[in-house]
C-alpha cells in the first residue's frame, strides 16, 4: 500500500478485529446524524456526495469508539488501512472528487487505469 496524498494519514485500527461500525453523516439541512451501520466493513460509496463525515469502529469487548475515517471540509485526514485497501477510483471520482483523495499522482503511482482499479493498492500485479 502506498499513500502519496498530502495530509492523509493511514492508520491500522480495525485489523482483524470484529466489532461494529458507526457513521456520522451530514444531512442536507446541515445537521449531523450518527447511526450504527453494522459489523461489515463499510464501503464509502453507500452515501451521497458530501454526506459522510466520519466512520467509527468499536471492537468487541471494548466501550471505545475509534475513528477509522475522518473528513474535515474538503480534506480526508484519516483513513484505516482496511478501508483504503478496498477504495476504488470510481468511488473517489463520483463522491470525493472535490477532496484531496482525487489525486492523479496517487492514481499513477498505483497504475490505475479504470474506475474499478484500487486507489491505494498497486493495480496490475499478479498475485
Amino acid at each position: 500500500m502506498i499513500n502519496t496524498i498530502k495530509g492523509l494519514t493511514i492508520v491500522s485500527m480495525i485489523g482483524d478485529n470484529k466489532g461494529i461500525f458507526q457513521a456520522i453523516t451530514k444531512t442536507p439541512a446541515g445537521f449531523y446524524t450518527a447511526y450504527e451501520i453494522g459489523s461489515e466493513l463499510p464501503s464509502l460509496n453507500r452515501w451521497k456526495k458530501g454526506a459522510l463525515q466520519t466512520i467509527q469502529f468499536k471492537a468487541e469487548g471494548t466501550n471505545h469508539w475509534l475513528t477509522v475515517f475522518a473528513r474535515k471540509g474538503t480534506k480526508v485526514i484519516l483513513m484505516d488501512l482496511k478501508i483504503a485497501e478496498q477504495l476504488e477510483v470510481g468511488t473517489v471520482n463520483q463522491l470525493f472528487y472535490n477532496t484531496n483523495l482525487y489525486d492523479q499522482g496517487q492514481y499513477q503511482a498505483m497504475r490505475a487505469k479504470t474506475w474499478a482499479d484500487k486507489v491505494f493498492v498497486i493495480n496490475g500485479l499478479e498475485n
